[in-house]
């Protein structure tokens, strides 16, 4: 049973990019963002609240009997949206809150749980977020996925879009005539030894000190923010430390496109929830 003091906030705008009015997506016989609560209230948190800007997922949680609260239109992140949730409910400072995507309906509720208990045993960081090795070349230079380098305490170092850190002696074996190419690294048989050159995949997921929430919405958004579209550079900007939880198992992917959709909705068509 889990004995750790937390709540699960799940930030949820309408409009997205990619995909509009995804969180509101059908899925089975619920909407996505729905899919995600019931997952997240069986974490063990003690709360689970769906923070957003959209009158309609409000009348949606209600539905469903989800607390819910509505949060400014103006949030440019999701963890800024969730910082105006701290300040509504008052969180105490030593609260923890574990911060679930809406677009995460195949989220595993022991991942959540063992975030928050991270985030607990490392009373020196404001945050904690989580990451899984990698040895797929695709994955290490796709963009899309996100990587982090770690300290030896197991705090992040940095996040990037790029491959870090850069295996010089592995990459340096393909370059060819016209430089690196990814294709032709990809093509190789190239692997990383992950004992001495670890690379890690970013899960995006966190658990917070309440006043840290707050605080995030104070800070200044960092140059390198902007520049790898990362709103977890913010807080190592401000100097403040994320305790990385790492694990072996990839966790499923959410939902960004029409294709994900369609992924999530056959996995969980065969799935009892």
């Amino acid at each position: 049973m889990n004995t750790i003091n937390f709540d699960v906030a799940i930030p949820a705008r309408l409009q997205s990019t990619r995909l509009p009015e995804k969180a509101l997506a059908q899925i089975d016989d619920k909407p996505m963002v729905i899919h995600v609560a019931l997952r997240a209230q069986k974490s063990g948190a003690q709360r689970t609240i769906i923070a957003t800007d959209s009158p309609r997922i409000v009348e949606c949680a209600g539905q469903y009997n989800i607390e819910v609260m509505l949060t400014a239109e103006s949030h440019a992140c999701g963890t800024d949206r969730l910082a105006e949730l701290a300040t509504q409910l008052d969180w105490a400072d030593d609260q923890i809150i574990v911060n679930v995507q809406g677009d995460e309906p195949l989220i595993d509720p022991t991942l959540i749980q063992a975030m928050a208990a991270h985030l607990a045993t490392h009373p020196s960081c404001a945050l904690a977020s989580a990451a899984h090795p990698i040895k797929s070349i695709e994955e290490i230079f796709n963009p899309n996925v996100v990587k982090v380098v770690l300290d030896a305490r197991g705090y992040a170092l940095y996040f990037s879009r790029a491959p870090i850190p850069w295996a010089r002696d592995v990459w340096q074996g393909v370059m060819g005539e016209n430089g690196f190419s990814i294709s032709q690294a990809a093509s190789t048989n190239s692997t990383l030894d992950q004992s001495k050159q670890p690379v890690y995949r970013h899960i995006g997921i966190y658990a917070y000190r309440a006043s840290f929430l707050r605080r995030f919405a104070t800070l200044t958004p960092s140059p390198l923010e902007g520049v790898e579209a990362l709103e977890q550079l913010r807080a190592l900007w401000h100097g403040e430390s994320i305790a990385m939880y790492v694990t072996d198992k990839a966790p499923i992917a959410g939902v960004d496109t029409a294709a994900d959709l369609e992924r999530v909705r056959a996995f969980l068509s065969t799935e009892e929830l």
